[in-house]
């Protein structure tokens, strides 16, 4: 997984005022947990979202008034109106305790069923996997080359070593439908004919 540095500094007050005053600051108001202790700090509104609105899933860490911690970005509040960023929840890394996170799915080689027509359908952007950090991979690589028209890849047949899948076995990740002008593959006439 990619690693990436985000500066911070410490907030003194936490409340509405407060952080309506770090936005109008230009900053973004945070808060990282999960080894017992809140830590809340606010960072610059352009470094945070060259990190959020990015399609990779990085670690971070953490530079707050000094002290290095390392987090993942948990949960991220935007403005209904504007899009801006409003807030976001940062949970802390700690080697030996897994962590549940969503990682990208990126699709790789060319689909024997899309060459003949047919139209791949990508159900799953992110697959959730439970991992501890060190065993978290940056994207969860699907090879489509094999597929051809009405087959797919379902989320149990996807492995990710050291790291368990959380959505359900039986859901389709990507798959090649049939559509108008398909043709059908020479091989399965082939294989047709034999039988």
């Amino acid at each position: 997984m990619k690693t990436v540095q985000l500066s911070g500094s410490l907030r003194a007050n936490v409340g509405k005022k407060d952080a309506k005053a770090v936005r109008n600051a230009g900053n973004v108001p945070c808060v990282l947990y999960g080894t017992g202790e809140q830590t809340s700090f606010a960072v610059k509104h352009t470094d945070i979202e060259k990190i959020i609105f990015s399609p990779d899933v990085f670690q971070i860490e953490l530079d707050i008034d000094g002290t290095t911690k390392r987090g993942i970005i948990q949960e991220v509040q935007m403005h209904p109106v504007t899009d801006k960023v409003q807030h976001v929840d940062f949970l802390e890394l700690v080697d030996d305790k897994p962590v549940k996170v969503g990682i990208p799915v990126s699709l790789v080689g060319r689909s024997r069923g899309v060459l003949n027509g047919g139209r791949l359908q990508q159900v799953f952007r992110r697959v959730k996997v439970e991992g501890l950090p060190k065993d978290l991979p940056a994207t969860v690589e699907l090879d489509i080359t094999p597929l051809r028209i009405g087959q797919a890849i379902r989320i149990g047949q996807i492995e990710i070593p050291g790291c368990k899948v959380l959505d359900p076995a039986s859901a389709v990740a990507v798959s090649v439908k049939m559509a108008r002008g398909a043709v059908a593959d020479a091989d399965d006439d082939e294989e047709e004919a034999e039988a």
